[in-house]
């Protein structure tokens, strides 16, 4: 019921589930992301010899966000059903829209190793268009408030299912699904209009 009289009062369900999201304590529009999650790095998917190659390197949150426009989605885990059949699809399908609206990377960031990442994005066919990074030990998503608890389904602590557009590092748009099986706010299509 509420969630019905936010839609109403704010208009679109992207702005309700933004309105939801500040409600829960999560990230916010107009907050730093590098400064939310202070000296937390993310790890590029990569094959293991890649990893071994560059010894295992991480990439600091600035180096990702400052000086440029990202789009970056969160989800609950690689290889799982809405990730893989709408959530990544949502990007792929829509990276020509964003690169004409000045997007310099599209992100997806997940708590996995970048190695599973890797392989997910390569049967997804997705890696040229988007960035896959980790977020091994789930600090990135623990920082912005987005850990969920998906022990019954067999995946620990994971993120939630999210978007945001990035502009130097702060945040302009940021969708929250109420549930990591929902998919209505943080697809492409949403972001698309909020860029």
């Amino acid at each position: 019921m509420a969630s019905a009289l936010a839609r109403r009062a704010i208009g679109s369900p992207a702005a309700a589930a933004a309105l939801w999201a500040a409600s829960r304590g999560f990230a916010s529009v107009g907050s730093d992301i590098v400064s939310a999650a202070p000296g937390v790095s993310l790890q590029k998917a990569r094959s293991w010899d890649e990893g071994v190659a560059t010894k295992f390197s991480t990439t600091p949150l600035k180096d990702i966000f400052h000086g440029k426009k990202v789009v970056i989605f969160g989800l609950p885990g690689a290889y799982t059903g809405v990730c893989s059949q709408s959530h990544v699809p949502s990007y792929k399908n829509n990276i020509d829209k964003l690169k004409a609206k000045g997007i310099n990377s599209v992100i997806c960031v997940a708590v996995n190793d970048p190695y599973v990442l890797n392989g997910w994005a390569e049967k997804l066919q997705a890696k040229d268009a988007i960035e896959f990074y980790g977020d091994l030990d789930g600090s990135f998503h623990k920082s912005l408030d987005l850990e969920i608890d998906l022990s019954a389904a067999l995946l620990g602590r994971r993120s939630h299912r999210w978007s945001a557009f990035v502009d130097d590092g702060k945040i302009k748009a940021f969708n929250v699904e109420k549930a990591p099986s929902e998919f209505k706010v943080s697809g492409a299509e949403v972001i698309l209009d909020q860029i």
